[in-house]
């Protein structure tokens, strides 16, 4: 077994997985001594129960997800030798956006929001873990937007806040402010969710809504 599959098998009982790697170079920010970094995020469906469900959330202390993934994914790192870094907290912030791109699985959307071959549009991610090995990873799929003949991300928008020349953050949110914004607040981003990927990929309403309070907060 591959050590990419070893960790897939040792993440999908936390309801994560691998959603992308890369080789790091010295411009990723990252020890010298660490040669492959793993993305992990959400394993749909069944993630938001499952979550729900552990200590971090039935406690009632701040940042649950956050303390759940440090959790998860800090054993994890352990487990296969490796360092596990986060896209919260810091210092270091660690460039997840820059790294997703690296990852061969996540793309510039033409909203230029990110856009990955599982989740789409609602690609997110809880951590990653760096490996001391140069470890083998498969080709890169191709950039699924290429063949999205209707690419309905790019009029989704009902704040018209998204588009190929950048994201209108104060008309997201104006827009959530009023009560025609409540599908997106409750739900999740409208434009996320038309992405055909985003549709099949199984992520409960719920989920998102609960990320898009705390964005607009």
């Amino acid at each position: 077994m591959s050590r990419l599959a070893h960790l897939e098998n040792l993440a999908r009982p936390h309801h994560l997985e691998v959603f992308g790697a890369f080789h790091l170079t010295p411009e990723d920010g990252l020890s010298p001594d660490l040669q492959t970094l793993i993305l992990l995020g959400p394993s749909e469906p069944g993630y938001w129960p499952h979550l729900t469900a552990q200590p971090e959330w039935q406690d009632a202390a701040p940042d649950p997800v956050d303390r759940w993934s440090r959790r998860v994914i800090g054993r994890l790192a352990c487990d296969v030798g490796g360092k596990a870094c986060f896209p919260f907290g810091g210092p270091p912030h660690h460039p997840f956006y820059r790294w997703a791109l690296r990852s061969g699985r996540a793309w510039a959307s033409p909203v230029t929001l990110l856009v990955h071959d599982r989740a789409g549009l609602l690609v997110s991610y809880r951590g990653a873990i760096a490996l001391r090995d140069k470890i083998d990873l498969p080709a890169p799929p191709p950039k699924p937007c290429d063949t999205c003949a209707d690419q309905p991300c790019r009029t989704a928008c009902p704040a018209s806040a998204l588009a190929a020349s950048g994201y209108d953050l104060d008309a997201c949110h104006g827009f959530l402010d009023q009560p025609q914004g409540n599908d997106c607040l409750s739900s999740g981003c409208i434009a996320r969710r038309a992405c055909p990927l985003s549709l099949a990929y199984g992520r409960l309403p719920i989920h998102s809504g609960y990320h898009m309070r705390h964005f607009h907060r």
